[in-house]
């Protein structure tokens, strides 16, 4: 694990995009998992200007949703998928053929998990994986505790990850009480991660997942000997001010 402190979030975007552009062009058909939320927003923006400047190239890639709501369609304007089309998708031109998404909406969910693994398995397992990290540690919805071998699957959010969405979702009580989310495993297989951390909020939970033992209980914590990870946080989050 590799730790970048950047001044402020404008510039992690930058270094971000740079990172994932170097990514692809190591690796131009790569499999990325993408994560939605507000720390990664401005990196994407970055890398669509990269990519408009021909200074990097999707045209390769396939984009694996990261994680989503269970039950929420699609269409639903607080879907993940919607956030992750809007952010990523569009803005960098990735055709349909080239997205894959989990079926919230699968009248068998654990065998739309498995499904799920065995694409990634298919596309050569994921070349980058960009992620956020969650309030108490967690990465996409792999809630403490996740152990290094959890596989894609359904999830009980936490009342961390509850309260840090009910703002996009008008009211705790909106909040879905079940995910589903992209495993430990097939993330901690990538052989590129991109840890991206801003604000001073998540200070004290960076600080435990770079600095505290690896332990399930700290999912993000499980990176830390992954020789393919950057953790890119800005000073506020860094210091914690």
């Amino acid at each position: 694990m590799e730790i970048r402190v950047l001044p402020d979030a404008a510039q992690l975007a930058v270094a971000g995009a740079q990172a994932f552009a170097d990514a692809l062009s190591a690796e131009p058909a790569m499999a990325a998992a993408i994560a939605t939320g507000r720390s990664p927003i401005a990196l994407y923006e970055q890398l669509a200007q990269m990519q408009q400047d021909g200074r990097a190239d999707t045209g390769q890639m396939r984009a694996f949703q990261l994680d989503t709501y269970l039950g929420v369609p699609d269409d639903d304007r607080r879907s993940l998928w919607g956030w992750m089309e809007r952010a990523f998708v569009t803005p960098l031109g990735i055709s349909p053929d080239r997205v894959e998404k989990i079926d919230a909406m699968a009248p068998d969910i654990a065998a739309e998990c498995r499904r799920y693994d065995a694409a990634i398995a298919a596309a050569g397992g994921l070349g980058l994986a960009i992620l956020g990290l969650g309030p108490n540690g967690h990465v996409g919805f792999n809630e403490p505790p996740s152990p290094a071998d959890a596989p894609t699957r359904t999830v009980a959010l936490t009342p961390e990850s509850l309260n840090s969405n009910a703002g996009y979702w008008g009211g705790l009580d909106q909040v879905p009480a079940h995910g589903v989310t992209m495993g430990m495993a097939p993330l901690l297989a990538a052989r590129r991660v991109i840890l991206v951390v801003t604000g001073a909020h998540k200070h004290k939970i960076l600080r435990r997942a770079v600095e505290g033992p690896a332990t399930p209980d700290v999912p993000a914590s499980l990176f830390q000997s992954h020789p393919g990870t950057v953790v890119l946080a800005d000073k506020a989050a860094w210091v914690g001010e």
